[in-house]
């Protein structure tokens, strides 16, 4: 299943030209917060594919039923880009538990690189439904790997990706090792330079939202 937000003409659009836009995304407080905003969006979305069961509640009035989940995910991101996104699906999802995974690219003499996963913090995942996102899903390969990782140690009963900005190559990087995934984006782009960076895309997503690297 995939899942685009822009292929429908909502509000959420403004937030991605923001974030896109290189005199706006100067701002890095404006540019942390449309992520978030994303996020938020993104959330809700997913929020429609749980299941849910109807409950009583105690007002000052009297009783009212309401459907609540029957489950609360786990959130994961890959540091440190995906951190704003992140934040945007933890305001909706508030009691859920978070994966961090850190990974980065080792470059070849060649200019071809390969992803390490340095380190990955869990909860237990058995059971549950994961959601992984992060800003830019370019190759995929991080995201890929970051997710088998967590299913060799763990019975992951659903899993959901989510990226603001998805390359073609990317989506279906991950439709080929994550088959049972759901795939969740804002935008996808047809293009990638030869250092793996989405076109139009919107620059280094980290660099843009915390400073740039040494």
């Amino acid at each position: 299943m995939l899942f685009i937000l822009n292929k429908t003409s909502t509000v959420a659009n403004c937030f991605l030209a923001e974030l896109r836009d290189t005199g706006i995304q100067q701002d890095r407080l404006r540019f942390r917060y449309n992520q978030e905003r994303l996020g938020e969006i993104l959330a809700y979305e997913i929020s429609k594919t749980f299941k849910y069961t109807s409950q009583e509640i105690q007002t000052p009035l009297g009783i009212a039923n309401v459907s609540l989940p029957d489950n609360q995910p786990v959130l994961g991101t890959i540091l440190r880009a995906g951190l704003p996104f992140h934040q945007g699906f933890m305001r909706f999802f508030d009691k859920c538990p978070s994966v961090f995974a850190t990974a980065y690219r080792k470059v070849k003499k060649n200019g071809t690189f390969i992803i390490n996963i340095d380190h990955i913090s869990s909860p237990d995942l058995t059971g549950k439904t994961l959601i992984m996102c992060d800003t830019m899903l370019a190759t995929g390969q991080s995201m890929v790997q970051v997710c088998k990782e967590l299913m060799a140690q763990y019975n992951i009963t659903e899993l959901h990706v989510a990226a603001i900005i998805a390359s073609t190559e990317g989506i279906a990087h991950v439709k080929a090792n994550l088959p049972k995934t759901k795939l969740w984006v804002c935008a996808v782009d047809e293009e990638m330079t030869s250092k793996a960076y989405i076109v139009p895309g919107l620059g280094d997503a980290g660099d843009l939202a915390f400073g740039e690297k040494a």
